[in-house]
């Protein structure tokens, strides 16, 4: 038995266009998710992330590569012969069957036995907590109610492999994160892999095991949400997870792990850590996330320290965000509010005078494109 729920092999899929050309939506994409695993492939609009699971699906066919289920290449099998099922963000449910019939339905066009079939839901139906509503119809139904239902249909027919197409996008934004920890919880208990698709960025961090960060049909960066967050590998991925400060400049001195970095805008200079393939003389991008950053009234250290002047402040409940100009540079900076307070004089104020320190092993440097 292969260790791999679902192997993408050097997959492409092309579109045709209107004007009769070829366009790329999964341009040479590999990935290996393993047996077990929440998966989460994430990206704006366009990057190929449905395409993927679509052709995972069935749905789609590769212009050229391999989709791999469980060991077996799937070559042009049919939707319904793959050991897959799938939930879309519309859910997909037949208002005319109650909630019994729309989880059942597709053990019955199997033709399982009706005393398995009642045993199946009910088990499914426990699982999304929504035993005692086997009579009710999807009006009847809450939007996160539905969306169990949605789920309870494509577990009880016990894939190897669920599909999620953005599940979650059609609710409200509590009931979403209620449902983000359900979902991780219902994964963790069936042990079935997990392929989710998803552009919010919070989401794929808080539920998967690891993520696939997609533009334009490539895979820049697969890794766990610790190593997506903490160590981007590009600039994009540092600007699409999160929120960062970039700077600009050129590579002065590489010493092993770190890298010297003279700011133009500054103009002076900045250590940080490599990531990525950079020499001496390269132009790069340097990023550094805004809760990293330190915050206080008088220069504390020798290097990587900045004076400037704060040209706003934003106070959210568990933190300030406090923006301070240097040298007409704009740098963000999240202050946690540690201390509960009325005291104007507790919080940083505009027009005052504060230094910034850019700890070496939060500054990351990267190639600038």
């Amino acid at each position: 038995m292969s260790e791999f729920g679902v192997e993408l092999v050097d997959v492409v899929k092309q579109f045709p266009t209107p004007e009769g050309g070829k366009v790329f939506a999964v341009n040479h994409v590999s990935m290996k998710i393993k047996n077990g695993e929440f998966f989460s492939m994430l990206g704006s609009s366009g990057c190929g992330k449905t395409t993927s699971l679509r052709m995972i699906a069935g749905f789609e066919w590769p212009t050229e590569g391999e989709v791999v289920i469980a060991g077996i290449p799937q070559g042009h099998t049919p939707p319904f012969k793959r050991p897959v099922n799938t939930v879309f963000q519309s859910y997909a449910l037949f208002q005319h069957m109650n909630v019994y019939q729309n989880v059942a339905f597709g053990l019955e066009m199997d033709r399982i036995d009706k005393k398995e079939i009642k045993n199946r839901v009910s088990k499914a139906l426990d699982m999304v907590q929504l035993l005692g509503m086997e009579k009710r119809f999807p009006k009847q139904l809450s939007g996160g109610q539905q969306q169990r239902i949605a789920l309870a249909r494509a577990i009880v027919k016990t894939p190897k492999v669920l599909l999620l197409d953005e599940p979650l996008g059609a609710l409200d934004l509590k009931l979403r994160k209620e449902m983000q920890l359900e979902l991780k919880t219902l994964q963790q208990r069936l042990g079935i892999t997990f392929v989710y698709v998803t552009h919010d960025q919070e989401e794929a961090l808080t539920m998967s095991d690891r993520i696939a960060v997609m533009s334009f049909g490539k895979v820049l960066q697969t890794g766990t949400p610790v190593e997506i967050y903490e160590r981007p590998n590009c600039k994009f991925v540092a600007d699409f997870i999160g929120t960062s400060n970039f700077l600009h400049g050129k590579v002065i001195s590489v010493e092993k792990d770190m890298v010297s970095v003279f700011i133009e805008e500054f103009g002076a200079e900045v250590r940080g850590l490599i990531t990525g393939d950079i020499s001496a003389g390269d132009s790069v991008a340097v990023s550094i996330r805004p809760e990293k950053i330190r915050l206080s009234e008088q220069s504390a250290f020798n290097q990587n320290c900045f004076e400037g002047v704060v040209s706003r402040t934003t106070y959210i409940g568990s933190d300030t965000h406090v923006y301070v100009d240097i040298k007409g540079n704009q740098i963000k900076v999240w202050e946690q509010n540690k201390i509960s307070s009325l005291d104007p004089k507790a919080y940083y104020t505009v027009g005052q005078k504060v230094w910034l320190t850019l700890f070496m092993e939060n500054t990351l440097v990267m190639t600038d494109n």
